[in-house]
């Protein structure tokens, strides 16, 4: 994808008379136009136009240091911007990783900047551990380019002012022979993948003489999140670190290095400066800038680990490593069917996703971006794990062949059981730590996504009883015995007292799937998990010969509880299965995995009755509009919220993957399918990442990436794949 990329945010002098992108949304990008990087602790989503807009640092839950992208003016971000006044924009992710590239293009010259955060590469004995630094490569490939940098960190959600100090750096050694690249492990790796003459013995670099160290305030808050007896949740939740920039310069050819001089620079928001830099690179020029937090530790073998004399070599050497750590990974997948490309990149942003000390997994990397433009107030922080999501990504994985982050899944899981709840239940989210508490509070000095407020961070949905988590809990563990390993006697006694808890609970309303914040319910998306709980539970008793004395029990309350759905969840006079037992007239687009879990089979006809009213337009009683789902008709839903919202795009998969089952009826719905994921790959954005929600005109909406929508493409290729393949084979 590409665009009209102006100089963004930079100081008056260098500005450009440019609407660009932002001009059109008053300051903002819109959600599609960014790609994310991360270490599998954090990620920051980097703009089209150069600029990382988002990021919290150093864990994913932490205080945010950039957050441009929820307060234009005072958020904070760190740009490399193309100075010359008419630029195209092209941003792409490295094959095969999730390493990405930003390419600008005007007639003067070609520039690539690239954005990584380091990963350390498989079975190194060198390089065996993380790096915990954000690293933006800036080069030219043809030509030459000026280019405005600016760097300015809003510590704490925009409420911690800082202190600025560039440091001279006086052991800098500039403009020496650097015959460094050819001797690196793997050079020619990186001379393939990137634009960098790995063989060019005429080398040189020298590493930057100054450094800008930005020193936060030291404050804590009383409420909110981070206020937590959590002792690991409260380090991660409260964590605001003095960082600093650096930077080290090289150039091929024989030719002179450019110069890098930093800046301190006023921003205008009140919390503190930041640094500005203008520099020129001509072809073979390489710049590498990398923030960090500055070593809390003075020991020598801590500095020698986590602080090394930096050169263009180890930030070199930090690429590769991240490269082939990707790839290494990625490569495990064993799916090989159609929108393969599309399937390995969800699979990719699913394992940025992933928290790697517990194996648990993050909704979405942001906090706050809206699901409506207005002031609909459908702003949620997804930086925690829910049960739900992490067993729908677990299921994922699994599909794809890449076990081992579900068997780490698992060890989180167990953990979880161990401290359940008084009533012998679940909590339906937990920090990524496996913390119960997340207050949620608005920051209302920052003014949302496009002046969307409020801008919340925790979540108020913690305490919610969504009885839906144990089916997709216990499919996933029933899978994971099936597909990875075999579970334990230990794992069994955990789960069986699950099985246990939704056979004394299944008749109690809810919250839901979609966490309604209004009146409990009797959902019956929550009823139909319920069932496959209890059901899960049975078949690995009959499958393990597990010891369960309740199996009598089981039995009676699946069944009963099948035949109570069909009874009380059933419109025999609209002929559909509605949203809950209380509301005969709501139809809800959850239904649609009935025969997803197994329920009922897809052609069965009062599915199928449903499954065709949900395809309607909303203006005929239905869900669907241009082959997008609605979740529910938010404005006659009483979900405590006002205002209307996006397509669900979870919602739109599972309707492809539904018309896929039932297709053994009617071959024809089997295309309809796949006509529906062609057209939802393509409300993707240009590197194939998804929102929550599409709006009527095609733009994203909600929090950015999407883990559920990722889970569910995945998902909806691998069911309509196999379908397409069964039909082909049989015709």
């Amino acid at each position: 994808m590409s665009g009209n990329c102006p100089a963004t945010g930079v100081p008056s002098r260098h500005r450009r008379l440019s609407d660009g992108m932002r001009g059109a949304l008053n300051g903002y990008l819109p959600i599609d136009q960014y790609g994310l990087i991360g270490n599998l602790h954090t990620a920051a989503l980097v703009g089209m136009d150069g600029s990382i807009d988002f990021m919290c640092w150093p864990e994913f839950d932490s205080p945010s240091v950039f957050c441009r992208l929820l307060d234009k003016n005072k958020g904070g971000h760190f740009a490399i911007t193309p100075a010359c006044a008419s630029t195209t924009c092209k941003q792409q992710y490295l094959p095969f990783s999730n390493v990405l590239a930003t390419k600008f293009l005007c007639e003067d010259g070609v520039g690539v900047v690239t954005d990584f955060m380091h990963r350390p590469r498989p079975r190194s004995r060198s390089h065996s551990h993380m790096m915990p630094w954000l690293v933006r490569s800036v080069e030219v490939i043809r030509g030459e380019m000026t280019f405005d940098m600016e760097c300015f960190p809003a510590f704490d959600y925009a409420r911690t002012p800082h202190a600025l100090q560039i440091d001279e750096i006086h052991d800098a050694d500039p403009c020496v022979p650097a015959r460094h690249a050819a001797e690196a492990e793997n050079s020619v790796f990186q001379s393939v993948f990137l634009h960098w003459d790995t063989t060019d013995q005429n080398t040189e670099s020298y590493n930057g003489t100054e450094r800008a160290v930005f020193t936060p305030d030291k404050c804590e808050h009383d409420v909110g999140l981070g206020v937590t007896s959590n002792e690991a949740d409260r380090a991660a939740q409260t964590a605001v670190h003095e960082m600093d920039l650096r930077y080290v310069v090289g150039c091929m050819g024989g030719g002179s290095c450019p110069r890098i001089k930093l800046t301190a620079s006023d921003h205008g928001s009140g919390l503190g400066q930041g640094v500005t830099s203008q520099f020129t690179l001509s072809e073979g020029m390489r710049v590498f800038f990398i923030m960090r937090s500055t070593p809390d530790e003075c020991s020598d073998m801590y500095l020698a680990k986590y602080d090394p004399a930096l050169s263009m070599k180890y930030a070199e050497t930090l690429l590769e490593d991240t490269l082939l750590y990707w790839l290494g990974w990625i490569r495990s997948c064993t799916y090989f069917g159609r929108w393969l490309e599309n399937v390995e990149r969800s699979a990719l942003i699913l394992k940025l996703l992933t928290y790697e000390p517990t194996g648990a997994v993050v909704a979405a990397v942001t906090f706050s971006l809206p699901e409506a433009i207005g002031d609909a107030g459908r702003n949620w922080d997804y930086r925690f794990t829910w049960v739900r999501d992490s067993a729908f990504t677990m299921y994922a994985f699994m599909r794809l062949g890449l076990t081992k982050e579900a068997k780490q899944y698992m060890g989180f899981v167990r953990a979880l059981c161990q401290e359940k709840n008084p009533d012998g239940g679940l909590q339906i989210m937990y920090t990524l730590r496996g913390g119960r508490e997340m207050a949620e509070l608005e920051l209302e000095h920052l003014e949302g996504y496009r002046a969307c407020a409020p801008v919340r961070i925790g979540n108020g949905a913690a305490d919610h009883l969504q009885l839906d988590i144990y089916g997709e809990l216990l499919d996933a563990v029933y899978l994971y015995n099936k597909f990875s390993q075999p579970l334990s006697f230990d794992e069994w006694v955990d789960i069986r007292a699950l099985v246990d808890y939704v056979c004394d609970n299944y008749n109690q309303p809810d919250m839901g799937i979609w966490e309604v914040r209004g009146m409990r319910q009797n959902f019956t998306y929550s009823k139909v998990q319920c069932w496959v709980a209890i059901d899960r539970g049975l078949r690995l008793v009959d499958k393990r010969d597990f010891p369960c004395r309740n199996k009598d029990r089981w039995q009676h309350t699946r069944d009963t509880l099948y035949e109570e759905i069909m009874e009380r969840a059933w419109n025999p006079e609209l002929e559909m299965f509605t949203q809950s037992y209380e509301h005969h007239e709501m139809l809800d687009a959850a239904v649609l995995a009935m025969p997803l879990v197994f329920f009922c089979a897809g052609t069965d006809p009062r599915f199928v009755k449903t499954m065709r009213r949900i395809m309607l337009p909303p203006h005929r009683g239905g869900l669907t509009a241009n082959n997008l789902v609605f979740r529910y008709n938010a404005v006659e839903t009483d979900d405590g919220l006002s205002g209307e919202e996006g397509t669900f795009s979870l919602c739109t998969f599972w309707l492809a993957e539904a018309l896929s089952r039932a297709s053994k009826a009617d071959v024809t719905l089997l295309y309809k399918a796949q006509v529906i994921i062609d057209e939802m790959i393509m409300y993707g954005n240009h590197v194939g990442l998804f929102s929550e929600e599409i709006d009527k005109a095609g733009k994203h909406l909600g929090n950015f990436p999407q883990a559920f929508t990722h889970i569910a493409l995945i998902s909806a290729a691998y069911n309509v794949d196999r379908a397409l393949k069964s039909s082909n084979h049989h015709s």
